[in-house]
């Protein structure tokens, strides 16, 4: 079903908050900020490119930007700023990101020109007032996610492929060479961004499939949900009993042909009954201007 009809050329960073019970996306392209607040919609605009966020509180989201992560405050709208984001790489943006079970952040970069510009992104993860490079080198980075105990992490190169997994330390960092979770390049499928539900099962969209995939945490196919949008971009799951994955699409990449095809090309889907999902984790910042967030 349509969660919500709204078209986003690249829609994104879908997160349920667990405080406000509101489903939070953003359309990178469009510079906004999405959700449905008491069954109406709302949206915040923005000057430059968003694609992620975390919670820290009712009212303040972390968002990833194309050139900084920053607080943002749902109500008043204020900004602070909180860490730079690849300041010297101008041409980059912001993609995939997700907060991991210990508070801390990850956050994906990449070119604006994508895949014209191979290797000129990175994840990053900041953590109570540290923002440091984990994974540099990658194309378009995706598919961050985490396992329910926090000792496993998840992410890709959608160019490559393959979902690849990494063991994390008490802390939340890695602590060994990531290793192939899950490699689809002979089903010629490419890994967008993924969740985590409550059995440990990851559930991948998959860029130009039109589906939600499942996989154990071996790395088994168990299912796909399908949507009527090709580009599927971002699962969550959410609403009572974190029982309904959501999942946002994108218009980007389909000619005109394609979107008189599927005309829902851009709009957020809910599915209800396939999992059960986990609550999101709260971002522990740590201190900004001496003052404990």
């Amino acid at each position: 079903m349509i969660f919500d009809s709204r078209l986003c050329e690249l829609g994104e960073g879908a997160l349920w908050h667990p405080i406000r019970r509101q489903l939070f996306w953003f359309d990178i392209l469009g510079k906004r900020l999405h959700t449905v607040e008491e069954g109406e919609p709302r949206h915040w605009s923005f000057v430059e490119l968003v694609s992620a966020a975390g919670w820290l509180s009712r009212d303040h989201l972390l968002i990833a930007g194309e050139r900084d992560l920053f607080l943002f405050d749902l109500e008043t709208e204020d900004i602070e700023t909180l860490a730079e984001l690849e300041a010297d790489k101008p041409g980059n943006r912001s993609n995939d990101g997700r907060a991991d079970r210990q508070g801390g952040f990850w956050i994906g970069t990449m070119s604006k020109r994508g895949e014209a510009e191979p290797g000129a992104g990175a994840i990053y993860r900041w953590y109570r007032g540290e923002l440091r490079l984990l994974f540099p080198g990658l194309t378009i980075p995706n598919s961050i996610c985490f396992s329910p105990d926090g000792r496993t992490a998840y992410f890709a190169d959608t160019v490559t492929q393959v979902i690849q997994k990494v063991a994390l330390d008490a802390a939340g960092w890695p602590c060994a060479a990531p290793e192939v979770f899950v490699d689809l390049s002979a089903e010629g499928l490419f890994p967008d961004g993924s969740t985590i539900d409550a059995e440990g099962n990851l559930w991948n969209a998959q860029w130009g499939a039109g589906r939600v995939a499942c996989y154990s945490p071996q790395g088994r196919f168990l299912r796909a949900v399908p949507l009527d949008a090709p580009h599927t971009t971002c699962p969550a799951f959410g609403s009572e009993g974190l029982a309904t994955l959501f999942c946002t699409s994108a218009l980007e990449g389909l000619d005109a042909a394609a979107r008189a095809a599927h005309p829902l090309s851009g709009t957020t889907f809910a599915v209800q009954g396939v999992a059960r999902g986990l609550p999101e984790p709260r971002v522990e910042i740590g201190m900004v201007d001496g003052v404990a967030r």
